[in-house]
């Protein structure tokens, strides 16, 4: 699929706060090697490099939009375009991170075991994913697809659950780690504007079926969804609508 950039950094700063927190855990004074695997603009792989400037930071991302504008911030940076599902580090690197990348990809055990054996000893993988799939935000997705007239066309893209429990990825970590901290935050992200919730889930979960619609389908579908989600994110008296956004953190030392 075609990611929007400009789509997605409408919420660039709520968005940036759990990459910022979960590189804030990250227990790693001078990494060689590390590489930002999701990269997206290269908001974080800019961070990581300046954190770590004498590291070799390289930013990975299958959008070739998205890696664009991360080139005309960055030109410095080392940029891939690859597979997540495939791309893995040519060499042992000391850190792995990951943000809100991993959940659009299938087969966690494969990956998370790979991730982890590309690391050298002492290496970190570190990774955030969401966790809200179980929330109005995306059911109401399901809801508006299974309502309308694009059912036979959106139907086979929707995606089971794709994060696990936090057990899960404790039982494929453990045996290859020395030890592996995993946690959730609930951020209560404060949005402005009309159907706000509607427009954060356009950038990224949502992104995918919009695409596969016929431009006249679009703003209807949009619609259907919007009016589906207005219950559940009301606009309050002061203007503003209330999203908790539940995020699932996984910092594993080799």
């Amino acid at each position: 699929m075609s990611w929007n950039p400009d789509q997605y950094l409408k919420f660039e700063q709520p968005r940036l706060r759990p990459a910022l927190d979960l590189l804030a855990r990250v227990p790693l004074d001078a990494p060689e090697r590390a590489c930002d695997l999701g990269c997206g603009t290269g908001s974080m792989t800019g961070v990581m490099a300046r954190r770590w400037p004498q590291a070799r930071v390289v930013g990975v991302d299958a959008s070739a939009e998205m890696l664009a504008k991360a080139r005309a911030a960055a030109p410095q940076i080392e940029w891939v375009q690859a597979d997540l599902a495939a791309w893995r580090p040519p060499e042992p690197v000391d850190l792995v991170y990951s943000n809100a990348a991993l959940h659009w990809l299938d087969d966690h055990p494969r990956v998370f075991a790979e991730l982890a054996d590309s690391l050298r000893p002492g290496g970190v993988l570190a990774v955030q994913m969401p966790n809200n799939f179980r929330e109005p935000s995306h059911r109401m997705i399901e809801e508006t697809v299974r309502a309308g007239r694009w059912r036979d066309r959106l139907e086979p893209l929707l995606r089971p659950v794709p994060v696990g429990a936090p057990t899960d990825y404790y039982d494929i970590l453990a045996p290859r780690m020395s030890g592996v901290d995993i946690w959730e935050t609930v951020y209560l992200q404060v949005l402005s504007g009309p159907d706000p919730v509607k427009e954060w889930t356009k950038g990224t979960w949502l992104a995918p079926l919009l695409a596969a619609l016929p431009p006249e389908q679009r703003d209807e579908f949009e619609a259907d969804y919007a009016a589906r989600l207005r219950p559940h994110y009301p606009m309050r008296a002061d203007g503003r609508t209330l999203f908790p956004f539940r995020r699932l953190f996984i910092v594993a030392r080799r």
